[in-house]
């Protein structure tokens, strides 16, 4: 947090130094080897690389990186740097590697990712969009070929087959959504054929934090169609039609609710209604605070852009849309209403697990980000991991400028401009990060009448992203781009041409400038923004401007006078940066404090899911359903199978007839007393054939099981909104959550058996197969993935370390 030195880090769960002589040590030896791998042929790489016991054997190990050394050189134009390869062998470690922006570590990811293949194993390497997983994937690609290791990628426009193709691979590329996605999709498979998503063996995160951090506290969700009520829109414009007397906006800035005189305004516009009566508290009142919610948490611009007639949300994180992104619990359609769009379709949630729980379910983990450290205490705390950080190849030469601080915003703005500008007239390229589409185009707005003309690159404008970045480094180019901190690509010095003295231009220039518009809620993005400039040796500056308006000190500090600048352009000197540096760490301390309630309260529940999940598995893969079924339903199983059913009052000759059906009715005597079906049917005239039951039992066990583990979601979604008040009597939230939940979910299994027993009663089951529908039993037509913006959690804990909340995130 803030300013911690390295060694204070290395306490909080990195491990810069350990091991790291041995793997200097290996590098020199691969050196002894170079002549050897030097002198094979291109198809005997594959051969050699398949003798080496690269786990145990530390000379094989040193072989293992000459061979990547060369056939990187051959297959991609790029020989690793000794740095790399350190890289290569702290992620065969299972650390969490460190290496700065443009050292190398998409390289380095596939030579750790050749190396645990070569041991047995299966590697998914996990990235933050399908960007980068499609194009790592295809660049990475001669040199897996040159090892005989087969490498796909997975993303959003992959077909079955093609995701089947993807997972079958010895390397799989994809973005921890889809990833995640096929293992929710996997959930409504009837068949084992139907299963996409493999079991998990070797996770490589690229860009750690991201996926591991920023993307771990938004849970993945599978969503089914349902008939929803549609939003009113009186309601709805009614809520706009309010004013500030009317309602109040809590300190997190998180929800907003009527005060006395908003109620009675309600009240009056809907007819004269009471909202707190028993006919409109549990609708009309819930549609009106969603609808506030709406109207005055959600901004345009900042938190979804309005785009093709649709509402997009925006990854806070990475600037991008967030195309599986959206609100639940009618929030989405309030937005829409708001914006004067059609509704999208509601639906209820079939399955869903967060990020950590999907990185929970491989074996091995490890990672590779530019700012590792700063994050060694989630990682550690969160996924019992540990950071190596691996040294530049070249020092680093980036002048950082101290923090200008300002005392308004209108003044930091101001500053700004005119910085940008002043270097603008020398001709170095500018880079200039803000927090979110609305600051893009304004700080644009403000350059252009200052005669500078930026290129913005935001939400609105993402696909075009490649080409912008190719151009940020040449000379006279100003760049705006929101959230530069997620977008994983670098900038070259003089732009996307091989002009060498496009480059030295650039380079005797001061190389890249960036510019950040304020600070992030974690260091850890500052630094990933000024990573942008000084990669690889290249010269380049960086400074943040901040002013005390900023969310990051609205939301963390409180002043009891707001300090004033003695200095005529608002500037506050060291008493500011002091300050801002005061609100970031609270600010990481709530994100810490948040992060820690997420995996409090979801523990539980993804432990519960794993037992639905290894039934399911059992009853997907198995004859199980059939047998248990046929045991607790001997009757209807007998009259399936056209075999005379046995009671207590039938001919024991007839029972020997057919020992298959005497053994069903033994094992189901007891179950079937206890029901009204336990008399004996009139035999079918045309039996079941066994293959057919097998599947249709199945059908029958899954539909239940997978409707109960859906109301178990709910109830957890609702407990979980409203667990907060227990702590006004005194009782712990988390306490109660897991009493809760625990004793509903004591209830599930039962009660899916039961409703399974009743329907293989009364479903209509021919050699054709079950007819749900008959016994109005349906299963969602349509389902889509989305993930859920919001997080339940940030109260709590969270709470006692922040002053003054701001706006909703």
């Amino acid at each position: 947090m803030g300013k911690l030195t390295n060694s204070m880090w290395r306490l909080l769960g990195s491990q810069s130094s350990r091991n790291q002589s041995k793997s200097v040590s290996l590098i020199k030896d691969a050196d002894a080897h170079t002549a050897w791998a030097d002198g094979l042929d291109d198809d005997a790489f594959a051969a050699e690389a398949e003798k080496l016991e690269i786990g145990a054997n530390s000379d094989d190990r040193a072989r293992f990186l000459a061979l990547a050394r060369e056939a990187a050189d051959r297959t991609l134009g790029m020989r690793p740097f000794d740095v790399q390869l350190q890289g290569a062998l702290r992620l065969l470690e299972g650390d969490i590697v460190e290496m700065a922006t443009g050292e190398g570590k998409t390289l380095a990811g596939a030579i750790g990712a050749i190396g645990h293949v070569l041991q047995g194993h299966h590697v998914h390497v996990i990235s933050v969009n399908d960007y980068l997983a499609t194009r790592d994937a295809e660049w990475m690609g001669p040199l897996f070929t040159a090892f005989g290791i087969v490498a796909k990628a997975v993303s959003e426009n992959s077909d079955r087959d093609e995701r089947k193709a993807a997972y079958a691979a010895d390397i799989t590329y994809g973005s921890v959504n889809e990833i995640g996605f096929d293992v929710l999709r996997d959930q409504l498979a009837l068949s084992d054929g139907d299963l996409v998503s493999p079991t998990p063996d070797v996770a490589i995160i690229d860009e750690a934090d991201s996926v591991l951090v920023d993307e771990a506290l938004v849970p993945l969700v599978l969503a089914g169609s349902t008939e929803a009520e549609a939003p009113d829109q009186a309601i709805h414009d009614v809520v706009a039609r309010m004013k500030n007397k009317h309602y109040e906006v809590d300190t997190e800035g998180r929800n907003v609710t009527l005060t006395d005189e908003g109620a009675a305004f309600v009240e009056e516009e809907l007819g004269g209604i009471n909202l707190y009566d028993e006919d409109h508290v549990g609708s009309t009142l819930v549609h009106v605070n969603v609808a506030m919610h709406a109207q005055y948490l959600l901004e345009r611009d900042i938190h979804y852009i309005v785009r093709d007639g649709g509402v997009h949300l925006i990854n806070a994180s990475r600037g991008r849309v967030a195309q599986l992104q959206r609100w639940p619990d009618g929030v989405q359609a309030a937005v829409e209403i708001k914006e004067g769009l059609s509704q999208t379709d509601s639906g209820e949630v079939i399955d869903t697990m967060t990020v950590q729980a999907l990185i929970g379910r491989y074996p091995r983990v490890c990672g590779m980000t530019g700012t590792a450290l700063a994050a060694g205490e989630q990682f550690r705390q969160f996924y019992d991991l540990l950071v190596s950080q691996i040294p530049p190849n070249t020092p680093n030469i980036r002048i950082d400028e101290a923090d200008r601080v300002y005392d308004s915003k209108a003044n930091k703005v101001e500053a700004v401009v005119a910085y940008v500008k002043e270097v603008h007239e020398t001709g170095q390229p500018i880079l200039i990060g803000t927090h979110d589409v609305a600051e893009s185009e304004e700080l644009a707005y403000f350059l252009d009448k200052a005669g500078v003309s930026p290129v913005v690159l935001n939400a609105k404008n993402d696909a075009e992203e490649a080409k912008i970045i190719a151009e940020a480094g040449a000379r006279d180019a100003v760049t705006v781009s929101t959230q530069m901190a997620g977008r994983g690509t670098d900038i070259r010095l003089g732009g996307s041409g091989d002009d060498e003295s496009a480059r030295d231009d650039v380079v005797a220039l001061g190389g890249l400038c960036v510019v950040g518009t304020g600070r992030h809620d974690t260091e850890r993005l500052d630094n990933q923004l000024r990573g942008r400039a000084g990669r690889q040796g290249d010269p380049g500056r960086s400074v943040f401007f901040s002013s005390l308006e900023d969310p990051v000190v609205t939301k963390n500090l409180a002043f009891k006078r707001d300090p004033v600048s003695q200095a005529e352009d608002g500037s506050m000197g060291a008493k500011g940066i002091d300050l801002i540096e005061q609100a970031q760490r609270i600010a990481e301390g709530v994100m810490l404090e948040l992060h820690a309630n997420t995996w409090r309260y979801n523990t539980l529940v993804n432990q519960q899911r794993d037992i639905v999940v290894k039934r399911r598995m059992e009853l997907l893969t198995s004859d199980v359903a059939l047998d248990e079924l046929a045991a607790e339903e001997p009757a209807r199983y007998a009259e399936l199978t056209g075999t005379a059913a046995v009671t207590e009052t039938a001919d024991a000759g007839d029972a020997k007839a057919d020992p298959e059906a005497t053994e069903a009715t033994e094992a189901g005597d007891s179950a079937a007393s206890e029901t009204d079906d336990a008399t004996t049917p009139a035999p079918v005239t045309e039996p079941v054939e066994k293959e057919v039951l097998t599947q249709v039992a199945r059908e029958i066990m899954l539909f239940h099981l997978d409707r109960a583990w859906a109301d178990h979601l709910a109830f957890v979604s609702d407990v979980r909104a409203s667990i907060h008040l227990r702590s006004l009597g005194k009782e712990s939230p988390l306490d109660e959550f897991h009493k809760l939940i625990l004793d509903e979910f004591s209830t599930l299994p039962g009660e899916a058996v039961e409703n399974a027993r009743k329907t293989f009663r009364e479903a209509t089951i021919t050699n054709e197969g079950v007819d749900l529908g008959t016994a109005d039993l349906h299963r969602s037509t349509t389902t889509w993935t989305y993930m859920v913006h919001d997080n339940l959690f940030s109260s709590g804990g969270a709470k006692a370390l922040q002053g003054i909340i701001g706006i909703f995130r």
